[in-house]
């Protein structure tokens, strides 16, 4: 009894409760163009830059890993970070 009583007034309230109000937005006939100020103009500039320079730094870096990997590569074949020759430097301070 309990249980359907419950479910009685939920179901009331749900109906008599205040609903949202949806309100139209009235639209210009005449709709003006975006004129930008120049604060606007100050701020696309700023903008403009800091992606030019990112661009930039991003091409540079990719330039920089292709040099790298080159270093890696060597012509006959083999890769390695260091280049062991025996008798060579490395060779020469390693085994004193």
């Amino acid at each position: 009894m309990v249980i359907v009583i419950l479910l009685f007034s939920t179901i009331v309230l749900a109906n008599v409760w205040p609903k949202e109000v949806i309100v139209e937005i009235e639209k210009n006939d005449e709709e003006k163009p975006w004129i930008p100020t120049k604060e606007d103009i100050a701020y696309q500039d700023s903008m403009y830059t800091i992606i030019q320079n990112t661009q930039d730094d991003v091409t540079d870096i990719k330039e920089d890993i292709v040099l790298i990997l080159e270093r890696l590569d060597y012509e006959d074949g083999t890769w390695d970070s260091i280049r062991y020759v025996k008798g060579g430097k490395i060779d020469k301070h390693r085994n004193k």
